[in-house]
């Protein structure tokens, strides 16, 4: 798959339980949409940069920056589904759905991710993660965690502390970043694939493929992340994103 052109993808609904109208908040003197779009189009690997969204304030923003988006039905269970549908009319073979509350989100990553994943024989999904050393983030059900095989290969993602550390012994722990590449073909086949008992119990859609055989390739990143899931996030975003005094 060496090579293949590759989209960026950011899914962006205007709905969200503890911050409505997420996209559109300005931080820094720009909404938050177009912090992530700005970044993500700084990667060198990637052949496009598309917002999916179900809003039209969404969608006119993002035009009013010069940004593209399309918009998709309002009835998609996940951002993963919702990218799906725009990566039915887009030619690529390789896809990054870039989270949409990630504004710090670093280009580098993006394209070493491309880079890597793309030079894997049979490759369908890959993910990041970063070494975690706080005891309140370890026990953060907020924060999920994910075990690795020496191959990279994701064993398990959880809400839980994994793995449990009975033994007294050094092992890292590591936070699953929300940052995934997908071959196309297993895009387009991931939505059908019915939910599962894993993904249901822990509210983490990965399982599923985990549960279906799909393998996760995994690479180890310092980017700890940096989501913007409530007003006091964008405000401690904007003062990393503020012009110093």
């Amino acid at each position: 798959m060496s090579g293949a052109a590759a989209a960026g993808i950011i899914p962006a609904r205007y709905g969200s339980t503890r911050f409505p109208g997420k996209p559109l908040h300005v931080i820094a003197g720009k909404p938050l949409i177009q912090w992530v779009y700005e970044r993500a189009s700084a990667a060198e690997l990637l052949d496009s940069v598309v917002v999916a969204t179900d809003d039209e304030r969404i969608f006119q923003a993002v035009l009013s920056f010069g940004g593209r988006a399309v918009m998709t039905r309002s009835d998609h269970p996940t951002g993963t589904d919702r990218i799906a549908e725009v990566v039915e009319g887009l030619d690529c073979r390789v896809v990054v759905n870039i989270q949409g509350d990630e504004p710090l989100i670093e280009p580098a990553l993006i394209d070493r991710a491309v880079s890597h994943f793309t030079s894997l024989p049979g490759f369908r999904f890959g993910s990041a993660m970063t070494p975690l050393s706080s005891e309140d983030d370890i026990n953060n059900p907020n924060i999920v965690k994910v075990v690795a095989a020496s191959d990279g290969r994701a064993l398990y993602f959880s809400r839980s502390p994994i793995p449990y550390r009975r033994a007294k012994t050094p092992l890292p722990v590591y936070q699953h970043i929300g940052f995934y590449v997908y071959s196309r073909e297993f895009l387009l086949a991931f939505p059908k694939m019915p939910p599962s008992p894993l993904e249901q119990a822990e509210c983490l859609e990965q399982l599923r493929a985990l549960e279906n055989g799909v393998r996760i390739d995994m690479i180890e990143t310092t980017y700890r992340g940096a989501g913007v899931d409530t007003p006091e996030d964008a405000a401690r975003v904007e003062k990393i994103l503020s012009p110093s005094e």
